[in-house]
């Protein structure tokens, strides 16, 4: 062996493990997502964008947005636990007051973003649902059959699934007196179910879902961000600029938007209607990024 393949030798035997070590730290860096530029883009405090209604809550005309409205990334994210709603060992946020949305006659659209991580649950895990009794409510739920829309008490399922551990903006709309409901992930249609019908749903809903008399749904287990209600179906157009505004998006429809919750460090309805929500078993993380990719 001449002398250059020698000292080639000695200094992989010196210095491989080392270079090998820092291989490993800086492709499990990558791997989690510590390279991601959206770790070091601008990040939205909570309230950084809000919806203002001068006229006062309930009202739909004069209304604007406020702040920063530019779609930045929320600082946080909304963790929830999962856990059985009757025994109390779920989480979930309660809204502090009612919330008027009269399908019969305009009907309604729910947008959420989340991040499931246990999509392959028995259980009908509940993202959203509004409760008019203990029979009747509507809402949004995932679970192994798919994306379940509800309405009066009836759960319909899409088949259109969802894998754990990447975020998906689910969105359901109900038109009015139509007596179905369409399901899009991703801005894209993913199916229809016959959950539809007229009901006026006037109690607190929820998010995540900390209480269910008849043991229909479970907590759900994973992140959400950015739940907007809107008393009014949305078409085609509508919820795919929704997908398009990210999971930092501001409502794009302010006059008959109901309910807005970013999540983003607190439970806060920023529509305008102040329905403030009240968290049990929620805390709020940053440590969501390296999941997200941008539309």
């Amino acid at each position: 062996m001449n002398h250059k393949s020698q000292s080639a030798m000695e200094y992989l035997m010196t210095y491989g493990w080392s270079i090998l070590i820092i291989a490993v730290v800086l492709g499990a860096l990558a791997y989690l997502g510590v390279f991601n530029p959206l770790y070091f883009a601008p990040k939205a405090n909570s309230g950084s964008c809000q919806v203002f209604r001068p006229n006062g809550a309930g009202t739909s005309y004069d209304i604007n947005l406020l702040g920063v409205c530019n779609g930045e990334i929320p600082q946080y994210v909304a963790s929830f636990v999962g856990g059985n709603s009757i025994s109390g060992s779920g989480s979930g946020v309660e809204m502090s007051n009612p919330m008027a949305v009269n399908t019969a006659n305009v009907g309604y659209t729910v947008s959420a973003w989340v991040y499931v991580s246990d999509a392959n649950s028995n259980n009908a895990r509940t993202i959203f649902k509004g409760v008019e009794d203990a029979y009747s409510y509507f809402g949004l739920s995932i679970n192994p059959s798919g994306i379940c829309a509800w309405h009066d008490g009836i759960c319909g399922f899409t088949g259109a699934e969802v894998a754990n551990y990447k975020w998906y903006n689910i969105v359901g709309t109900w038109p009015a007196g139509y007596g179905i409901s369409y399901i899009y992930i991703d801005g894209s249609y993913a199916g229809q179910t016959s959950a539809g019908g007229n009901a006026i749903i006037d109690s607190q809903p929820e998010i995540g879902s900390i209480s269910d008399v008849n043991n229909y749904n479970t907590s759900f287990q994973g992140y959400m961000s950015n739940i907007q209600i809107y008393n009014t179906s949305f078409g085609q157009n509508s919820i795919m600029a929704l997908y398009q505004e990210g999971i930092g998006g501001a409502p794009i429809d302010l006059q008959n938007l109901v309910g807005w919750w970013p999540l983003n460090g607190n439970a806060n309805d920023y529509s305008g209607n102040g329905n403030n929500g009240v968290p049990t078993n929620v805390v709020y993380t940053s440590s969501w990024i390296s999941s997200y990719n941008p539309p």
